[in-house]
């Protein structure tokens, strides 16, 4: 039997992969942490350690499902002139910071010497080479730095964890409450994006580890 750690599990996508995985009888274990639950603030760097020092098992599958577009209310610039520090340095809490916050624990949480996959997930805007529109300068360059860690996070790890990925993965508009001001964006159901994000970890293996991947499989630039 596997065990699986859901990081952001009250989501849209998180609680969908929670629900997929809960069917799936593979799998003994599915761990969950969140906000509303167990009080996890992935903001807050003594709730991270706090949470992942506690867990009783290795996991092979652990989903990074957090992070937000909008952050109290302050959706994404259209352009640089809106730009505020503040909320620029929200969207890096979030979206670059915590998930670090994170992979600084995952070696203790994943097996030595079985295969586990690690899924971090992550937006096509945070690819620079993919940005023809500008824009949503925070958000953009937060993912962009949350890519930068996955890579770097997945070339530390393999020196420990030979048989681990680690994966950026861009899960499409999904339709959550996260997009729910987003109506011109085609979007997926929760559920379809779940069962993409699955059908990754049976596609890909350790040497795939570090990569930026989209919901189909098909490769990001950075």
């Amino acid at each position: 039997m596997k065990n699986a750690l859901i990081i952001g599990a009250s989501g849209g996508i998180g609680s969908a992969l929670q629900t997929a995985y809960s069917k799936n009888n593979i799998f003994g274990v599915i761990d969950t942490l969140t906000r509303s639950k167990d009080s996890f603030d992935i903001r807050d760097e003594k709730s991270v350690t706090r949470a992942l020092e506690n867990q009783d098992y290795l996991y092979d599958v652990v989903i990074i499902a957090t992070g937000g577009v909008e952050i109290n209310n302050n959706g994404p610039e259209k352009t640089i002139k809106k730009l505020s520090a503040n909320n620029m340095i929200e969207q890096f809490s979030l979206n670059a910071v915590g998930p670090a916050l994170i992979l600084k624990h995952i070696h203790k949480l994943i097996p030595k010497s079985q295969s586990s996959h690690v899924i971090i997930l992550s937006a096509r805007v945070g690819s620079i080479s993919d940005n023809r529109l500008g824009g949503w300068i925070s958000y953009r360059t937060a993912k962009a730095a949350l890519n930068q860690i996955v890579r770097t996070s997945a070339i530390e790890i393999k020196r420990t964890h030979p048989k681990a990925c680690l994966l950026a993965v861009h899960p499409g508009t999904v339709d959550t409450n996260m997009t729910k001001n987003y109506t011109s964006h085609a979007k997926v159901s929760a559920e379809k994006a779940a069962n993409n994000i699955i059908n990754l970890t049976k596609n890909f293996d350790a040497n795939d580890s570090g990569n930026f991947f989209d919901w189909a499989g098909k490769i990001i630039p950075w």
